[in-house]
């Protein structure tokens, strides 16, 4: 299609897979993308909120060097925000199924 740009593909992690990485001790760096009302019922422990609405003005947090997983509650916010910061020249994973599929424990 004349006009269309087409993104790079946008890295996916399943629940599982993040779970087994956390579970084996590896650091990674989550971003729960929710409402502060959703992360109130419970987060991934280590993950940092920075809600979606918020990330463009948030970008001296993040780190071209560094991947992050994006968090939200179905796959689909936190997958608009891989593809911003993608464009931005970031390097990022969608958590696919978000928190309604996470299995693993949570926090406060």
């Amino acid at each position: 299609m004349k006009g269309l740009i087409v993104l790079d593909h946008i890295e996916k992690i399943t629940t599982d897979e993040l779970q087994a990485k956390l579970e084996a001790g590896e650091k990674l760096e989550l971003v729960d993308v929710r409402e502060d009302e959703e992360v109130a019922a419970g987060m991934i422990p280590g993950a940092k909120h920075i809600r979606m609405g918020t990330i463009p003005d948030t970008l001296d947090y993040f780190d071209k060097d560094k991947e992050y997983i994006f968090i939200c509650r179905s796959g689909n916010r936190s997958g608009h925000v891989c593809q911003y910061l993608q464009e931005q020249g970031y390097k990022v994973r969608n958590m696919v199924g978000g928190m309604l599929d996470w299995k693993g424990e949570t926090e406060a």
